[in-house]
């Protein structure tokens, strides 16, 4: 009851007894715990990613002790203590075996944070997240939970500088000299590469995601960038997310009333224009999916219309790393990500009126913050790009029949002749393999090798490892031996990875897709005049039926498994094994798909009629 001395016990003792207690407990008035709950989550794991969470959940929580009250202006809600989900850490973990929890690490703040928000009955939340998957799996889950909620990204770790020629160094720098013998190197550039603490700070995965999130409308624009010990994230955007989250409540706004197809497609139009890593081909469909979207290419975006923003529309605008000089704290020096988001906009490339978590729609939040223009050195404008295409590419041909397949065109170096490669495959089950190779024998590399890596898939591996490790080893060997060699593999990659490097081939290896069936020395053709990944040999129908006979048989023999997939040696690993969809799903842990999306959405697509730019920019 509100503004009452005396709360009345409604209905079971037990539980009043305990929601008396937390409130004594957080210093919050008795006569709150009735009313609805309001509380602050946060992404945790072993890594500096993390670092900086704990004390931000920690200010907002106690900003919002003070702003909840029986007081008139005062948010009249029950305060809950902070949550923390938990996930392990791509950069400590990639060219292990531990990598394969990297994805799952989504799937599991997926859960962990259903578990809460439902139990719990969050009526309002706010997320501060880190690394790169947790963010999405927060994302997903509150979508699920549908009531008001907003994010803030924890923010990147800031450079290292080499203290030998003063450049700029990360973490990929350090496995770019992986396979280095000069040991002093490697312990000076790995002390100096990750100074402080914050979140990857290339444009890899974490800070795509979270230009997709702030894009998508889940948080404030000017909130992407800013680094992790920034001061403004302890000091000025604690208030300024509960002024935003109570508008929300008062207004009644949801999740999905925010990340709708049109605030998806202008997401994934400008991780397009910052180069973003290909990751956004995984998370992109899962956050559709938890809108309640049931296919991603039909309801959202097909694969022919994103190859042709690709590569007719959408440019690179920002010169970052791993393909470019800067991180993303410089991004926020030369103004944010908001500069980005303007250009775009007014270039006519985003629809300005989906609605955002700041109660604005897109156009508005950024006329609001009133942006700077593009520098020309770190953010450069549609007009006059840094790269002429847009950073990423989805291929089919007949290794690819799902259209699953990802190129981060940003960032490959070279062996593209008229946007045509021609290689010869060298075969590895498993990343395991090809590091082993990789480490006694790098040398046998020739040029125009391309590198299968397989049974790494959602499946296979189980879940999908990252191949950061490998890519940066191959990386460095073609620069000193200037040679081209490809990579393509049903498993992932790191956003930091660079090259000529094709993740997420599906159907995978594991499931019996045409990368199962693909033999030492076959010759491989990457087309992007056709956006296609084939193998020449798979073209002979006699061939293609006595593989796959040869691939059948051989998991008939080990049980129904084929014997080159990943150990599944604990539940959860297991569980990824028997529950995830394909890459082109989101690999996610849906087991069933005929309930693989929850209260499915009608698509109307004249719900936003284009600028005549837009227009043209479209199939």
């Amino acid at each position: 009851m509100k503004n009452s001395k005396t709360v009345l016990i409604d209905k079971n003792p037990g539980r009043n007894s305990q929601t008396f207690g937390i409130a004594r407990e957080l210093g919050t008035d008795l006569n709150l715990i009735h009313e609805p709950s309001i509380g602050v989550v946060g992404n945790k794991g072993d890594s500096q990613c993390y670092m900086g969470v704990g004390r931000k959940v920690n200010i907002i929580h106690e900003a919002l002790r003070d702003r909840v009250g029986v007081e008139p202006g005062k948010l009249s809600m029950r305060l809950v203590q902070p949550e923390f989900t938990v996930a392990t850490s791509d950069g400590i973990r990639n060219g292990t075996s531990e990598m394969r929890y990297s994805l799952i690490g989504r799937e599991v703040t997926n859960d962990t944070l259903c578990e809460h928000l439902s139990a719990t009955g969050l009526e309002g939340v706010i997320a501060v997240v880190a690394c790169d998957k947790p963010p999405v799996g927060t994302l997903a889950a509150i979508l699920e939970h549908n009531r008001p909620a907003i994010i803030m990204s924890d923010g990147s770790i800031r450079p290292g500088v080499d203290s030998e020629t003063g450049e700029a160094i990360d973490i990929v720098s350090c496995y770019q000299i992986a396979g280095s013998d000069d040991e002093l190197l490697k312990r000076r550039i790995a002390v100096e590469a990750c100074p402080g603490f914050g979140s990857c700070g290339g444009m890899f995965t974490y800070n795509t995601m979270q230009t997709f999130i702030g894009v998508v409308g889940m948080q404030p624009v000017h909130m992407v960038s800013p680094a992790s010990e920034d001061l403004r994230r302890t000091n000025k955007f604690p208030n300024e997310l509960i002024d935003y989250l109570s508008n929300l409540i008062t207004k009644g706004i949801t999740p999905r009333d925010i990340v709708t197809r049109d605030s998806i497609r202008n997401a994934i139009i400008v991780s397009m224009a910052v180069g973003g890593s290909t990751n956004v081909m995984l998370h992109a469909p899962e956050i559709a999916r938890a809108a309640g979207y049931k296919d991603f290419s039909t309801d959202i975006m097909s694969a022919a219309e994103f190859n042709h923003l690709s590569e007719n529309v959408i440019p690179v605008v920002v010169n970052a790393r791993p393909f470019g000089a800067y991180s993303m704290v410089d991004i926020d020096r030369k103004g944010g990500m908001q500069v980005i988001v303007k250009d775009l906009m007014n270039a006519g490339l985003l629809n300005g009126n989906t609605l955002t978590c700041t109660s604005e729609t897109l156009g508005q939040q950024i006329e609001r913050l009133c942006p700077l223009d593009p520098d020309g050195d770190v953010i450069y404008s549609v007009q006059n790009p840094y790269k002429e295409t847009g950073g990423l590419r989805v291929l089919g041909g007949n290794l690819s029949p799902e259209f699953s397949a990802v190129l981060k065109l940003a960032g490959v170096e070279g062996g593209l002749e008229d946007n045509v490669f021609l290689g010869v495959a060298k075969i590895f089950n498993g990343e395991q393999k090809l590091l082993e190779y990789l480490d006694s024998t790098p040398e046998m590399l020739k040029n125009l090798d391309m590198i299968v890596v397989r049974y790494e898939g959602p499946v296979g591996g189980p879940g999908m490892p990252e191949m950061l490790d490998s890519t940066s080893r191959i990386t460095t060997l073609c620069r000193e031996r200037d040679i081209v060699v490809g990579l393509m593999t049903d498993g992932r990659f790191s956003g930091g990875s660079v090259g000529l490097v094709i993740g997420h081939v599906g159907p995978e290896a594991a499931e019996g897709g045409p990368i199962a069936l693909i033999e030492e020395g076959d010759n491989i053709k990457v087309d992007l005049n056709k956006n296609e990944l084939n193998c020449e040999q798979l073209n002979d129908p006699k061939t293609h039926k006595e593989r796959k006979a040869k691939w059948e048989d051989a998991v008939t023999k080990n049980s129904g498994t084929h014997p080159s997939v990943g150990q599944a040696d604990t539940r959860l690993l297991n569980r990824m094994r028997c529950s995830a969809v394909s890459a082109v799903l989101g690999a996610g842990m849906h087991p069933n798909r005929k309930l693989y999306v929850s209260n499915p959405r009608v698509v109307n697509v004249s719900e936003f009629e284009p600028t005549n730019k837009y227009k043209e920019a479209l199939i």
